[in-house]
């Protein structure tokens, strides 16, 4: 069992001198991370964070957040992920839910209005926010928006005296991400420091990225598992990350080609970008593999396309209860099987079978079933939510992943589908009931259904409503109110109204047709295209 303290100085002792990150055109070695945790935990104590409290982080990618995640390990606090692309309703319900004691953001950060966010947001659910850790790379000093919390500037607390005890403990959570379930609240998923470390030791280890000359690219958000992941293990390959505080397609290209670029990570959506941005047949000589998962369906080929240009792409699987990187498909194989999600085991002590959801029947290799899974990346628990921790984990210790899957004879699986209903938007698996809660409350609906469908290439919501007798419904009035409270990759590219929803009558009553809705969804969606 090791702890996030212990990870730094095992991941510093690899490094051999390399620095850890390049920002900005700027070397960060792990001895400046260690430093600059140490500092910055010293701040928080001084603002009264202690073990188990809550501090959010509602950041883009910077060195920072990284000082301030350790920082919060060495205190035995919990950092509590926030998406940048959250609007108002979601950072209140996130922020508020979580019982965060602070919140860190970059209010001069470009493209993004976090104070005019966090103006919106009812004052109520950010009662318990004491502090607002207000970062900035410019030294720009910024008012709080939030009458009851104190602003206080980042670089006051890395500024002050190195704190030199330690609360770090294996056993402790220190990481909560966000997920989709099946109500419109996200689950909190929360992580042990043990889980963390020992994750990104692996990955480093078993994806070859302690190698000689390896070079990382990180443009994922340190805010979700997928990043975190990453980040994670390049820290522990003791080779140096190229980190962006946002992706930017031109500006990834420029970084792969200046820094030699061997190993990333990202969605097909962003290798597509990137492939289409790169000059040249060969843009890339230096680089080895990238991983990737596959969300857009109209980008099925992809890895062919990459392998066209000498780009190397190979599937994973993960989800926030195992975290990402669980599994990764063998560089080296043929493109039709490393192009799938799923792959092997990355840790050589995790386990995975697949179990028939009508019998509860564990099932042989090729036959589908719902996937379960266990090994040392696992959460600890759905946080402050004991009922849908026991329904997730079975008696002897499995998660059920609610994903389709088969197992293969060499000890992976390949991932089917989700099994429900929850839709992939934007790379982050989102619950209809969420935008369906949204679309509810405009007053000209009585009723709503959200599906997914393919428009313009990507995956997007489209919203099924009944309209209420007389409300005088318009359909750019409703998508005009989602995108007021919802984050841009959730707000449905269509919202359209029906006299009623396809149904079926059941033994357990009547259920909605979805595969019809979607079939709907669809056809209107491609007569949209068409006009």
């Amino acid at each position: 069992m090791t702890n996030l303290t212990e990870f730094l100085a095992i991941a510093a002792a690899r490094a051999e001198g390399r620095p850890a990150l390049i920002y900005n055109g700027r070397a960060v070695s792990h001895a400046e991370i260690e430093a600059e945790s140490r500092r910055v935990a010293a701040g928080l104590r001084g603002l009264g964070i202690g073990r188990g409290d809550r501090v959010a982080l509602w950041m883009p990618n910077a060195p920072a957040y990284i000082a301030t995640f350790f920082a919060c390990a060495r205190l035995g606090a919990i950092a509590m992920a926030v998406n940048t692309r959250f609007r108002a309703i979601e950072v209140a319900d996130i922020v508020g839910r979580s019982g965060a004691k602070a919140l860190m953001l970059w209010p001069g950060f470009k493209g993004i209005p976090f104070l005019d966010i966090l103006a919106e947001v009812d004052p109520a659910a950010l009662g318990r926010v004491e502090h607002l850790i207000l970062y900035s790379d410019d030294g720009t000093r910024h008012p709080s928006p939030v009458p009851t919390a104190k602003a206080v500037a980042y670089d006051d607390l890395a500024a002050a005296p190195a704190m030199n005890d330690d609360h770090a403990d294996a056993g402790l959570g220190c990481a909560i991400f966000t997920t989709s379930g099946t109500t419109k609240a996200p689950k909190f998923v929360l992580h042990p420091q043990s889980s963390i470390a020992v994750h990104g030791i692996e990955v480093a280890d078993r994806f070859g990225w302690r190698d000689e000359g390896t070079m990382i690219l990180q443009s994922l958000p340190l805010c979700g598992v997928f990043g975190l992941s990453q980040i994670m293990a390049g820290l522990a390959s003791g080779r140096t990350t190229v980190l962006m505080p946002f992706h930017d397609t031109e500006e990834a290209v420029r970084l792969m080609i200046e820094h030699r670029i061997t190993h990333t990570a990202g969605s097909d959506d962003m290798y597509n970008m990137i492939l289409q941005a790169a000059p040249g047949e060969r843009p890339f000589p230096h680089f080895r593999y990238g991983l990737f998962g596959s969300f857009n369906a109209a980008l099925d080929q992809i890895a062919e396309q990459a392998d066209a240009r000498g780009v190397t792409l190979t599937g994973v699987y993960g989800m926030s209860e195992v975290q990402a990187l669980y599994t990764r498909w063998d560089p080296a194989s043929p493109v039709h099987v490393r192009k799938r999600g799923g792959g092997l085991l990355t840790s050589p002590t995790a386990a995975v079978r697949v179990r028939d959801p009508e019998s509860g029947e564990l099932l042989a290799p090729g036959q589908a079933g719902e996937l379960e899974a266990r090994g040392p990346s696992l959460m600890m628990e759905y946080f402050q939510n004991p009922e849908a921790t026991a329904e997730t984990f079975t008696a002897d210790g499995f998660v059920r992943t609610g994903d389709l899957a088969e197992l293969t004879e060499e000890g992976g699986f390949v991932f089917l589908s989700r099994m429900g209903d929850v839709l992939r938007l934007g790379g982050f698996l989102v619950a209809p009931a969420e935008i369906e809660a949204r679309v509810l409350e405009h007053p000209a609906v009585g009723d709503v259904q959200v599906v997914g469908a393919t428009v313009g290439g990507r995956n997007r919501a489209v919203a099924f409503v009944i309209p209420r007798p007389g409300g005088g419904f318009d359909e750019q009035a409703v998508i005009d109110h989602c995108t007021a409270g919802l984050a841009r990759y959730k707000v449905p590219a269509r919202v359209i109204a029906v006299d009623a929803f396809p149904t079926t009558l059941s033994a357990n009553g009547i259920k909605i047709q979805k595969a019809k809705l979607r079939d709907m969804a669809k056809a209107a969606t491609a007569e949209t295209a068409g006009a």
